[in-house]
């Protein structure tokens, strides 16, 4: 990672830009067929076994599409499977959480203020707990409570607030939201993966035996499917958040976790309830408002846990240890603190700067190098910090931001 940060900053950037696209794409038919299977008319006369229908325009054309609530009486010849996008979805979701997260895992994953932990038990933790999530919702779905569709989703969210105050007890804010977007996306993969197709598959066999299928396997996969539709977006809203230190570095971020997950379901129900012509419950948007405005105010209370008083003295761990030591270091920390700390600091100095941008602090030598490669690529070899430039740093200062970095990695080399 150290070695080689341009190739694994683009390979990042290669991966987000896939788990995008292909995010973009799940979430899109997702919300389509949710509106779609709700809006559904029925009329009379419509075919054995259609469940309703509906007229659509698009692209200068008008699309006449049925359901059929178990399956058509034949086979068609050609049928379309709607998995892949959730499955590449997740895959490299998985594969960016290694990238940035477990490569990083001193930097992005662990929080020595919350739980001294090692690289590799920080990365345990985290493997175990997307895993026995999805085994844990499982069984209560397929539970006697799987039956109460509202009683579940609510003792759904009741452990998804009891995760994101265990994740703040372990992990790093931010990856403490990150995780809860991977938690509850393992779920919704999952449910696609290991229930709602093979469901459907079950179906197509028994059609194409001559078989009637069962009808609780439809029913089996609506259930799942609503639940992945009110947990799209915090889902979202979790993976966008590293952008946002207000929501994740804070006091109080596991009850603000606690509130997207409302603020999803506020939303979403305006939306279904539209597209199921039950009305326009015009009250979710002021109840969307009102948790918003919560959200706010919780960030406001305390800024999280008090800083050691030893910290100030603290040495860089061993992984970044050479780049404090390095002959550019007293330089680059002179220039470091004029230029950047007024903004990356426990009490930033800017005017409009709450906290610390992305929650990095570069006040300590300690903090300075082990953010020596985040510094190396924003304001080193790319321009991209300070933003607009607005300390003036000079040509000269980021070639000697880039000939530290690059001194450190040389003398690892050659020794």
């Amino acid at each position: 990672m150290f070695d080689y940060p341009i190739l694994w900053e683009w390979l990042s950037f290669a991966v987000r830009w896939l788990h995008v696209i292909t995010a973009i794409a799940w979430i899109g038919s997702s919300f389509y067929f949710i509106a779609l299977d709700l809006g559904l008319t029925k009329r009379p006369h419509l075919p054995s076994g259609v469940h309703g229908e509906e007229w659509q325009v698009h692209g200068g054309g008008f699309y006449h599409i049925q359901k059929y609530l178990v399956a058509p009486a034949s086979m068609p010849d050609h049928l379309i499977w709607f998995k892949w996008e959730s499955y590449v979805t997740w895959l490299s979701g998985a594969a960016l959480l290694a990238i940035v997260y477990y490569a990083g895992a001193d930097l992005f994953l662990i929080d020595t203020d919350v739980m001294e932990l090692a690289g590799w038990q920080a990365i345990l933790i985290s493997i175990v707990s997307l895993t026995i999530g999805w085994i844990a919702y499982d069984l209560l779905c397929k539970s006697p409570l799987g039956r109460n569709t509202r009683g579940l989703m609510i003792l759904l969210y009741l452990v998804l607030v009891i995760m994101a105050f265990a994740y703040t007890q372990v992990f790093s804010g931010r990856a403490t939201f990150l995780h809860l977007g991977a938690f509850t996306a393992t779920i919704m993969t999952a449910n696609v993966f290991f229930v709602i197709i093979p469901n459907q598959k079950i179906v197509v066999a028994d059609l194409k035996a001559g078989r009637t299928p069962d009808p609780k396997l439809g029913a089996q996969a609506k259930q799942r499917s609503l639940h992945n539709n009110y947990l799209t977006l915090p889902v979202i809203f979790f993976m966008l958040s590293n952008h946002y230190p207000m929501a994740f570095a804070t006091a109080w971020n596991w009850a603000i976790a606690a509130l997207v997950f409302l603020l999803g379901v506020t939303i979403r129900h305006w939306f279904n309830t539209t597209h199921a012509r039950k009305g326009k419950p015009y009250w979710t948007w002021g109840a969307t408002a009102a948790i918003f405005a919560a959200i706010v105010w919780l960030s406001t209370l305390g800024n999280g846990a008090p800083v050691a008083e030893d910290e100030e003295a603290a040495a860089p761990a061993p992984a970044y240890a050479r780049f404090a030591d390095d002959p550019h270091f007293e330089e680059v920390r002179d220039l470091v603190q004029s230029r950047c700390s007024m903004c990356h600091a426990r009490e930033p100095a800017w005017e409009g700067i709450i906290h610390a941008p992305k929650a990095v602090k570069l006040e300590t030598d300690a903090e300075i190098a082990r953010h020596a490669r985040e510094i190396y690529l924003q304001a080193g070899i790319s321009r991209a910090m300070p933003p607009g430039n607005v300390t003036y740093l000079t040509a000269e200062d980021r070639a000697l931001l880039t000939a530290w970095y690059e001194s450190a990695l040389s003398r690892k080399t050659t020794q």
